[in-house]
C-alpha cells in the first residue's frame, strides 16, 4: 500500500499533468482561431501544441483523431505555406523522441498521409504533392522530397514531380526519396537506400539506387 506521501507526490503529479492539457488545449484553441484552415480533431494528442508551428495565411492543416505525439518542444516543426495543405489521418504516431520531424508544404503544395501513419525522426518537403495511402511508416533519418530544392545553374533549373506511396509500406532508416519516386503497396525499402525510379506493389527494394531485391508479402494485419 502506497505511503501517504507517495499518495501525495502521484496526486500533484496527476494534478500537474491535467494542468498541462488544460493549457495545451487552449494554445490549440487559440491556433485554430488564429488560423482558420486548421483544423485539429478534439481526440488528437494536446502535446501537439508544443509543436513548432509556422503558419502563413491560406495555410490549410487537417489532423484527424487518434493523432499521438510527444511534448517534446519544437522537435515537431509544421511548416505549411499560402495555398499548401498537410493532412495527417487517423491513428498516426509522430514520433519524435529520437529525431525531430519536419513536414515543410511549400506554396501550393500538399503532404497527405492516410490513417496509421508512423513517422519517426524524419523529414518530408514538397513543392508539388506527396501523396500516401494508409499505414506508411518512415524510419529515422529518412528524407522525403519532391523537388531538387535548389536550381543547380544557369541553365539547370530545379526540377519537381510528386511522389506517390501506396498503403502497408515500411520505409527505413535513412531513406531519400527524390521527386517522381512511386512506391506501391506492400513495399518495404532497405536502410539508406535512395528511390528514383517506381517500386512495385509487394516489393523488397534496397541500394543506391534502390533496386528490386526480392517480393513482400502482405502487410495489411501488422501493427507497430
Amino acid at each position: 500500500m502506497a505511503s501517504f506521501p507517495s499518495f501525495l507526490s502521484l496526486f500533484s503529479l496527476r494534478v500537474a499533468l491535467k494542468a498541462y492539457q488544460a493549457w495545451d488545449r487552449y494554445r490549440l484553441r487559440r491556433l485554430q482561431r488564429q488560423h482558420p484552415g486548421v483544423e485539429i480533431h478534439p481526440g488528437a494528442s494536446t502535446n501537439l501544441a508544443a509543436a513548432r508551428w509556422e503558419l502563413e495565411p491560406g495555410a490549410r492543416v487537417v489532423i484527424d483523431d487518434g493523432l499521438v505525439t510527444e511534448r517534446s518542444p519544437g522537435a515537431l516543426r509544421i511548416h505549411v505555406e499560402e495555398g499548401g495543405e498537410l493532412h495527417i489521418g487517423p491513428g498516426a504516431w509522430l514520433r519524435t523522441e529520437v529525431g525531430p520531424i519536419q513536414l515543410v508544404v511549400h506554396k501550393g503544395a500538399r503532404i497527405a498521409f492516410g490513417s496509421g501513419a508512423w513517422l519517426n525522426g524524419c523529414s518530408l518537403s514538397s513543392k508539388v504533392a506527396i501523396d500516401c495511402g494508409e499505414r506508411v511508416w518512415i524510419g529515422p533519418g529518412a528524407r522525403v522530397y519532391d523537388s531538387d530544392q535548389h536550381t543547380l545553374d544557369a541553365e539547370r533549373t530545379e526540377q519537381k514531380a510528386a511522389i506517390k506511396m501506396g498503403s502497408f509500406i515500411w520505409v527505413a532508416a535513412g531513406v531519400t526519396l527524390l521527386k517522381g519516386a512511386h512506391l506501391g503497396s506492400h513495399v518495404v525499402v532497405g536502410a539508406d537506400s535512395l528511390v528514383t525510379n517506381p517500386v512495385p506493389d509487394h516489393s523488397l527494394a534496397f541500394g543506391v539506387p534502390a533496386r528490386v531485391r526480392g517480393e513482400i508479402g502482405d502487410r495489411s494485419t501488422l501493427v507497430r
